[in-house]
């Protein structure tokens, strides 16, 4: 495995690869690595030959009363993880390297970063995809692998990368979780053990969702009442919204029709979770 620092470095060793004939995939990652980004770097192995992995914690993503300083980067465990996973490449740059003087161009996405959690962090997916924009200029992947449980982080840079014609295809893939449901997130170490105790109950609720849609229960306000109604069983969670989605552009859907998000965000203590389901009615 080969550890790269710079821009120059990165860009030698995939034009190398490419000589090669080899196709790269890439997993763009903000360290802290779990089994969901290892699924992600499985997946990028069996569709590529040369896999490629950032670690690199984005400041323009975090709002100013956000965990961009307390955000975890175990550097040394997360080397050691692409390693065991036959990572070819980790790119680990500094933000002086990303982002060198002052920032004026900058990557929008309009409408789809408008809702969810767009509403809620003001200019978090400005810094999403402007870093993913740059990371795809220094690495020129053939495939990008996001994961389902950032749904619309992944509907964004879909979207992206079809409207700038970048020659790449963003492929998302399932979320994965811990044995009680808790979709598996970075951010789940800030939880006390009363708080990871009560977190599931996100995927509960979600689950229960699933099973009404089975039997005929479409309204998107009962579904939105169901979700609060099992999440208003811990005190110690606090709903930030309950969103049923169309799941191509994100807009807000009366009722659950053809492939529909639903998405949840809600703080438990201090700590923001989000989850969400797929799911597909007549």
């Amino acid at each position: 495995m080969q550890i790269a620092q710079t821009i120059q470095q990165v860009r030698v060793l995939v034009r190398n690869a490419r000589k090669n004939g080899l196709s790269i995939g890439f997993v763009p990652t903000m360290g802290a690595l779990h089994s969901g980004h290892i699924s992600l770097i499985e997946r990028a192995k069996k569709e590529s030959d040369f896999v490629a992995v950032s670690i690199f914690v984005n400041p323009a993503q975090f709002g100013p009363n956000e965990d961009f300083e307390k955000y975890p980067r175990p550097i040394e465990q997360d080397l050691q993880i692409c390693r065991n996973c036959g990572v070819d490449l980790v790119f680990c740059p500094s933000s002086d390297e990303i982002y060198s003087g002052e920032q004026l161009t900058w990557v929008y996405v309009d409408k789809l970063t408008e809702t969810l959690c767009g509403r809620f962090r003001p200019g978090h997916f400005r810094g999403v995809t402007t870093v993913c924009t740059k990371l795809f200029n220094i690495i020129t992947p053939d495939f990008a692998f996001f994961g389902q449980k950032d749904a619309q982080q992944a509907i964004v840079i879909k979207r992206m990368a079809a409207d700038l014609n970048m020659p790449l295809e963003i492929i998302i893939c399932p979320t994965v979780r811990e044995e009680d449901g808790l979709a598996m997130s970075s951010r789940n170490k800030y939880l006390s053990p009363q708080e990871r105790k009560d977190a599931p109950l996100i995927y509960k609720s979600l689950q229960k969702v699933s099973e009404l849609v089975k039997t005929g229960v479409y309204d998107s306000s009962v579904i939105s009442a169901e979700i609060k109604k099992i999440l208003a069983e811990s005190q110690k969670i606090a709903v930030e919204y309950v969103e049923i989605a169309n799941f191509e552009n994100l807009e807000p859907q009366e009722s659950v029709k053809g492939k529909t998000l639903i998405a949840v965000a809600a703080k438990i203590g201090l700590t923001r979770l989000i989850d969400n389901i797929i799911l597909d009615a007549p």
